[in-house]
């Protein structure tokens, strides 16, 4: 029932920067844990960052922490990442996650496969 539309990815050179967005309908977007999961080629997905139904509480992945910066406006119905300093090593498929009620840091880093996703909006970092 849920929808999920990503937008803001394309190609940028390494040190860059890209901001990605998610706009939630079909559901009440305030009782969504949101977050933003990454596939790279031939590889499973991983987390990259969450942020809690009522926005208090921020999850990253070792690897972006300091760098991207996830955040929610409910007026919109929009949850956003912001990616700083981008390294090659970021390039990938983004997809929005959204899953009802609260989840956990760790769920959010080790179960990849649950809740509600967008189609993907691709990520490229050159050197």
């Amino acid at each position: 029932q849920l929808q999920l539309v990503e937008s803001g990815g394309g190609l940028v050179q390494s040190g860059g920067s890209l901001r990605l967005s998610c706009v939630m309908s079909g559901g009440i977007f305030d009782t969504y844990s949101m977050g933003w999961l990454r596939q790279a080629p031939g590889k499973d997905r991983e987390f990259v960052a969450a942020i809690s139904w009522g926005g208090a509480t921020t999850y990253y992945s070792d690897p972006v922490k300091g760098r991207f910066t996830i955040s929610k406006d409910s007026a919109k119905n929009t949850v956003t990442l912001q990616m700083n300093s981008l390294k090659v090593e970021d390039t990938g498929v983004y997809y929005c996650n959204a899953r009802w009620g609260s989840e956990s840091e760790d769920r959010w880093r080790t179960i990849t496969e649950i809740g509600s996703w967008g189609q993907g909006t691709q990520v490229g970092v050159s050197s």
